[in-house]
């Protein structure tokens, strides 16, 4: 639980009266939401560079997920590298993916596909901080996630923050899905609770033993009462101004209708529920398309269990891929039902390919040279097929990019400038953006 009240509270005796009812006021609610506060009152001075307002939706399956035994088959090789699934027909003749994505094959026209991905890395925790930033681990400048320069960059557009993260499903031992030299306020806001179960909520906007808003009323009356006789003894009103312009936000965050809204997925039609699949993974997916529509700018979903070096092909089949294989083509069918894919960018982002060679425990280890993107929404053309690798499926033999790239590429489509670049907290110059656009996709 981070600190919700700053130092500029207390005095020569301590913690003032007035701290206490705002711990009465917000703590109470179990509210502890100083970065989105902060980055409140930052961002409403920063301009959005985006023309197009396009927002985005990350999903992030930790481990790195196989290439081979999904979207890059080699069903001529011998089956110490093809491994155990046949393959089947996509909607794009003469593009074939394993019989494990069926959905993902039949609506191959609604993404587009990078076969051609080279990662430069096979280390787990590293790859959290490389593909999420387009930057590779540096102890002496820590590179924010992609979710954090948005928020920098575009700041708020309604009372949700702008960068939002759901699951704890992300490595953070070398920053991996931090803000970095951006600082706290620009971290994501974690939603760790499972919105497919029955008493789905959402610590630090529910307030806690169904409070009624009549209580937060009177807390947020009682405040401005002690306020006003503080005030005007006090020797800092400019940090009263500012406290009080973050503690407003967020109240203004927990009371709102959309905030409210955005997290009511019980209201749904079941049968659309049903169609995402009910679990953690396909109701994730649906949750991201309600934050987008209540004006989330950037969601990053992440889901465990992918590192698959013990019996690879049973916990795909079983397990892994089919919630994927169902929630995500429908994702992509729910946000073009509602005219909302033109302007929402949707990538599958994992931490790298697995091996050619079939282990002798059946499964798959790290792979630093091959892997697969998926892309999709905000004029990606959908049947897109970009690049392809060796017969073993090691090494890209055509239309290679890097992680680099694909990070320039969603930024391009974000409409963040190619130059892009903040200051570290000692005044140094960092650029955001270190590769070259994957130019079948812009």
């Amino acid at each position: 639980m981070l600190n919700v009240i700053p130092q500029t509270l207390r005095h020569c005796q301590g913690v003032s009266r007035r701290s206490f009812l705002q711990v009465g006021a917000l703590g109470g609610l179990g509210l502890s939401l100083p970065s989105f506060l902060a980055a409140k009152a930052q961002a409403s001075g920063t301009p959005s560079t985006s023309s197009g307002d396009v927002n985005c939706i990350v999903i992030w399956t930790q481990g790195g997920t196989s290439h081979h035994d999904t979207f890059d088959p080699k069903p001529q090789a011998p089956v110490s590298v093809k491994g155990e699934f046949g393959v089947i027909d996509t909607a794009v003749p003469g593009v074939q993916f394993t019989e494990i994505v069926p959905r993902m094959a039949k609506e191959l026209n609604r993404f587009g596909l990078l076969r051609g991905w080279n990662p430069k890395n096979g280390s787990h925790g590293v790859a959290d901080q490389y593909v999420l930033s387009g930057h590779k681990f540096n102890p002496a400048i820590h590179y924010p996630t992609m979710g954090s320069v948005v928020s920098h960059q575009l700041g708020f557009k309604s009372a949700m923050p702008p960068y939002i993260q759901l699951g704890s499903s992300l490595d953070r031992r070398f920053g991996g899905g931090s803000p970095g030299i951006l600082g706290l306020e620009h971290g994501a806001f974690d939603v760790l609770s499972d919105p497919n179960a029955q008493n789905f909520v959402v610590r630090d906007i529910t307030p806690p033993n169904n409070m009624a808003m009549d209580r937060v009323d009177r807390r947020k009356k009682m405040l401005s009462a002690v306020d006003g006789l503080q005030r005007s003894s006090s020797l800092q009103p400019q940090a009263f101004d500012a406290l009080d312009e973050h503690y407003s936000t967020a109240l203004k965050m927990i009371t709102a209708d959309e905030t409210r809204r955005a997290f009511e997925i019980d209201k749904e039609d079941p049968k659309l529920r049903d169609a995402y699949g009910r679990n953690k993974f396909g109701q994730s997916c649906l949750l991201a398309r309600r934050l987008i529509e209540s004006g989330v700018r950037f969601v990053t979903l992440t889901d465990g269990g992918w590192d698959t070096h013990q019996n690879n092909f049973a916990s795909l089949k079983n397990n892994r891929v089919p919630p994927v294989d169902q929630a995500l083509p429908q994702l992509l069918t729910d946000l073009e039902d509602r005219g909302m894919l033109s302007n929402t960018l949707v990538v599958w982002l994992t931490d790298f390919g697995r091996t050619p060679k079939v282990n002798s425990a059946s499964g798959r280890d790290h792979w630093a040279d091959a892997g697969f993107i998926v892309m999709a929404g905000a004029g990606v053309p959908g049947g897109s097929v970009v690049g392809a690798t060796d017969d073993e499926g090691g090494r890209p033999i055509r239309n290679e990019y890097f992680t680099e790239d694909v990070v320039a590429t969603i930024y391009h489509k974000l409409g963040l400038p190619s130059d892009l670049h903040v200051y570290a907290p000692d005044g140094r110059p960092v650029n955001l953006v270190g590769g070259k656009l994957i130019r079948e996709w812009v």
